[in-house]
């Protein structure tokens, strides 16, 4: 068994669209980055990869390249998720938590983990994705940006 852990953070502006899981929420502002900023999933890759002692998702797939741009982080998580089994692992489970003082998550958590487990070809009690605010402090609390951290345990297939 190996355990990973991920993190990444992306800033909010206006002009984009708000996609966390796969799924798109409503909302005035969206995430910013070279792909569709899917801070969840960047960080579920970054975890997965941890666990493969495979690098990060930056040396995957690079924001430099013109292949990954506006990319669905569900590409990049289906990539991640087939070097899982070349590797020949497996998950065993993933506990992620989102931080955002708004929008509110709850009513779309069912949707993201439906979307993750299908790609990653687990059940869907096999993920767990909490959100919480930071009660108003630091660029979550102001509404500047979002993180999300997971933690994910891998086993031989």
């Amino acid at each position: 068994m190996r355990i990973g852990f991920g993190y990444d953070v992306h800033k909010l502006v206006n002009g984009r669209r708000l996609v966390l899981g796969g799924v798109e929420i409503p909302f005035a502002k969206g995430l910013l980055g070279h792909s569709d900023a899917d801070v969840l999933l960047h960080a579920m890759c970054d975890a997965i990869l941890g666990a493969l002692a495979e690098g990060d998702i930056g040396k995957h797939f690079p924001n430099t390249d013109m292949e990954y741009k506006d990319i669905s982080s569900l590409k990049l998580l289906a990539e991640v998720s087939e070097l899982l089994r070349q590797r020949r692992y497996a998950i065993c489970n993933i506990d992620s938590t989102i931080i955002a003082q708004k929008p509110h998550l709850a009513e779309h958590i069912p949707s993201m983990v439906e979307n993750i487990a299908k790609i990653l070809g687990c059940n869907t009690s096999q993920i767990n994705i909490k959100a919480t605010t930071s009660e108003g402090l630091g660029f979550a609390g102001t509404g500047k940006g979002m993180a999300a951290y997971a933690c994910v345990l891998i086993m031989k297939a």
